[in-house]
């Protein structure tokens, strides 16, 4: 069995507004006011490391993880009032697909907090399993939020191994932790593609619409 790990902000769902407003108010909200907004300069592309960095800088003190639990359920009330997400081209059907493919896991690895990427996978019709889907809520670094989906998909598809595994994302950072654990990797969207082109990736695809999983298999798995 394979297994195939879903980013979830602009690689299944078109969210990157909706999460990042909801985000930067919520941090105003609790007197973080003054924001370094340059996301990609962060050395974790994660809301729990940009917000530790930034909670640190406005308040002087330490960040505590107990402070995840207040921080995610305004965000979550913030962008339920905002425009509701959709999907990707294409999205909805190629995880029903995947769903049904019994030579495929799934698993959801995301740079959000966790309830927020619940509410945007549900406005998206994404059709997931909350148990596979892993958020950062206590983990700073992308490489430990994908490996603890990898174990969490083991767990549930009842594996000890799977055979390849595939990262899939829109941003160098998902690039960048594929690479560091060794996975396949397939980016999707043109936010990134000439930095993607740059990085001799094997695999690109616009969006969901004609993805050709043959063809994946064909250009990632060949040695």
């Amino acid at each position: 069995m394979n297994l195939i790990v879903f980013d979830i902000d602009d690689t299944l769902t078109k969210s990157e507004f909706q999460h990042q407003l909801a985000y930067v108010n919520t941090m105003k909200e609790f007197g973080i006011t003054e924001i370094n907004k340059n996301w990609a300069s962060y050395l974790h592309h994660t809301d729990s490391y940009i917000l530790k960095e930034n909670y640190e800088k406005n308040l002087n003190r330490s960040f505590e993880f107990s402070f995840i639990d207040d921080f995610e359920k305004r965000m979550t009330e913030l962008i339920l009032k905002l425009e509701s997400v959709s999907a990707i081209n294409g999205a909805q059907e190629i995880i029903n697909i995947f769903n049904a493919d019994h030579n495929y896991a799934l698993a959801f690895a995301t740079g959000s907090l966790l309830e927020p990427a619940f509410v945007k996978l549900d406005q998206a019709g994404i059709n997931y399993d909350k148990r596979l889907v892993v958020g950062y809520n206590q983990i700073f670094d992308r490489e430990s939020i994908v490996s603890e989906a990898i174990e969490k998909a083991k767990t549930l598809y009842e594996v000890e191994a799977f055979d390849n595994i595939i990262s899939v994302g829109d941003g160098l950072w998902d690039l960048k932790t594929a690479r560091n654990l060794d996975v396949h990797f397939m980016g999707i969207g043109m936010k990134n593609h000439s930095d993607f082109k740059k990085e001799n990736i094997r695999y690109h695809i616009k969006d969901w619409e004609g993805f050709s999983l043959s063809d994946v298999e064909k250009v990632l798995f060949s040695n």
